[in-house]
């Protein structure tokens, strides 16, 4: 059941999906379907778009896909192992292609002032540096990130709910948040360093800067 007020006016009388999913296929797909089941589950499924069940039959895949992607509140960047390197039959890193999805929904969104969240997939996977990425999603390098550790995926489960929760929950107070930004950066610009911290529930990691992290256990 939804946790979420019910209350939100339609956009061109439908109501838009708060919650964009961006994955590519390939990539972690068995973590994927748990963090669609288990957010739909949290926020109600009406509340999540996620292309393979969103997009009826017959409709304009392009169309629907960019409209979502620029009138969603949140997107979720789902960032598995093999997300940033994946390669087409040529050998050309699909990233790098103009059109490839990923890459057009995160820039759509970006564009469009959206809150954008990376949530990565596993237990060591990174956040994927600038420099490897095009320069039209390059933000998405700096953007505070959510993490779904494999080794503690009902506890990460919970936390990304709770975590979109609040995110969305603020958006309706009006929160004067700006796009992607969660926790505030350590304020000491010194050497990359990792802090661990034990506390009760623990499993997830995040970034609090872009050269420090802390990992909860």
């Amino acid at each position: 059941m939804s946790t979420l007020p019910e209350s939100r006016l339609p956009r061109k009388g439908a109501i838009v999906p708060r919650v964009f999913l961006s994955f590519r296929k390939p990539d972690s797909r068995w973590m994927r379907d748990r963090v669609y089941h288990a957010l739909s589950e949290r926020l109600g499924a009406d509340e999540i778009f996620k292309s393979g069940q969103s997009i009826p039959p017959g409709a304009d895949f392009a169309e629907i896909l960019r409209r979502q992607a620029a009138e969603c509140e949140l997107m979720c960047v789902l960032i598995g192992p093999g997300w940033l390197d994946a390669r087409g039959e040529d050998g050309v890193r699909l990233l790098d292609r103009d059109h490839d999805w990923v890459r057009v929904e995160i820039a759509t969104a970006l564009r469009a002032g959206n809150r954008v969240v990376p949530v990565l997939l596993g237990d060591a996977t990174p956040l994927p540096d600038a420099s490897a990425l095009p320069a039209v999603i390059a933000e998405l390098a700096g953007l505070q990130f959510l993490r779904v550790p494999e080794t503690h995926l009902p506890d990460g489960l919970a936390h990304l709910g709770d975590e979109l929760t609040s995110l969305l929950s603020g958006a309706d107070a009006g929160t004067p948040d700006e796009p992607g930004h969660g926790t505030s950066p350590a304020a000491d610009p010194e050497p990359s360093m990792t802090m661990t911290a034990h506390v009760s529930g623990g499993g997830s990691a995040y970034q609090a800067a872009r050269d420090q992290t802390i990992r909860l256990a």
